[in-house]
């Protein structure tokens, strides 16, 4: 967080006043609880696959899309910082494999 707030501050020109210090450190915390509670999230829909043996219900594509918007932001996320590992990395590769899983498991239960 710190990174990004000096990177907030050069662009702007200006230092961050307290509350905008404070607002940003929620404002990351949040993101990385809600994001992570998501990777947890997938487990119903695996389940019910599991369960039911039947996933002609969940569509190919959108999951592959999901895959992919969160395989891809975690690298572009990666790249622009440094090649360094934070938060919201770890949190869209998390995301990126429950996506990933759960396309596997579709695919499983459609041969």
């Amino acid at each position: 967080m710190e990174t990004t707030l000096k990177v907030a501050a050069a662009t702007t020109g200006r230092s961050l006043s307290p509350k905008r210090i404070t607002y940003v450190g929620m404002l990351s915390w949040l993101f990385t609880i809600f994001n992570s509670v998501r990777v947890l999230a997938y487990a119903p829909t695996l389940w019910t696959i599991y369960v039911n043996g039947e996933s002609s219900q969940h569509s190919l594509i959108t999951w592959a899309t999901w895959f992919g918007a969160n395989a891809t932001m975690a690298a572009w996320l990666h790249e622009n910082n440094g090649r360094r590992m934070n938060r919201a990395i770890a949190v869209n590769i998390g995301n990126a494999l429950m996506c990933l899983t759960t396309l596997v498991v579709i695919v499983l239960y459609r041969v």
